[in-house]
């Protein structure tokens, strides 16, 4: 499958956030001349650019994919066979392969709405169909003031919080870049920015969201027996066969 613009089956827009790099404008001329359709608007962050893409679609679907990022045609046409096999569904996601700085293969796994409460697990390159994005309201512009890059992990409690259903295909659907400059590698290792995400998701949801609870009762179960809740952790982390054992013959308690 060759994506050329022009195609009945599928629509390809490209969101041009207010680019001021050479390189990129000297691409996107190349792909107005082959009649792309190409966006441009002021640089107003990744919430709006997704949200203006999002708009101009027309399509039931949509797939999301970052400049530095490619996507697996297959995972585009088995997505499209899982909204049409079961209409309940709202979001396809899939693993990924790293590239860059880092090669292997993201293995990312079924739906948990709890591990999806702790972090963000689940990449922006997956499958939604449009009617949610319209139903939710799209991405939160908001979150620009934060400089966070967390929209992603936002929209995908947004859907989940609101019932919609997650599919998973245990396959390779796109392929994501890693670099020095990624984003993610500077939100990670700015305790500012996540407090400021943190308090940010907490006061927006703040009926499913609460890690405050988790923190509240890891401290709880540590007060009483420091050493016994560090060995603990211990066997979780690097015995993990030994500590399976003991939950199974009812010594310790599973988790913490």
């Amino acid at each position: 499958m060759n994506l050329e613009p022009g195609n009945a089956d599928y629509e390809v827009i490209i969101v041009n956030d207010g680019s001021t790099e050479e390189e990129t404008l000297r691409q996107l001329d190349i792909f107005r001349a082959k009649k792309y359709n190409i966006v441009d608007q002021p640089n107003q962050g990744l919430a709006a650019a997704r949200n203006t893409g999002i708009e101009k679609a027309t399509g039931e679907f949509i797939l999301l994919l970052d400049a530095d990022n490619t996507v697996e045609l297959d995972f585009v046409w088995k997505a499209v066979s899982v909204f049409n096999d079961d209409k309940t569904v709202a979001v396809v996601y899939s693993d990924a392969e790293y590239f860059g700085t880092r090669d292997g293969r993201w293995v990312v796994g079924e739906f948990n709405l709890q591990r999806l409460m702790i972090a963000n697990y689940i990449d922006a390159c997956a499958m939604v169909r449009k009617s949610v994005f319209d139903e939710l309201g799209g991405y939160d512009v908001k979150m620009k003031d934060i400089k966070s890059g967390w929209e992603d992990w936002d929209m995908w409690l947004s859907i989940a919080f609101a019932g919609k259903k997650f599919h998973y295909l245990p396959q390779i659907g796109f392929r994501y870049r890693v670099s020095p400059e990624s984003m993610i590698g500077g939100i990670n290792s700015s305790y500012e920015v996540r407090n400021k995400l943190t308090a940010y998701l907490h006061k927006k949801y703040p009926a499913q969201l609460g890690h405050q609870h988790i923190t509240k009762f890891a401290l709880n179960r540590f007060k009483p027996h420091p050493f016994k809740f560090i060995m603990k952790l211990g066997m979780m982390a690097w015995f993990k066969n030994y500590y399976k054992k003991l939950v199974t013959k009812n010594k310790i308690i599973d988790g913490i």
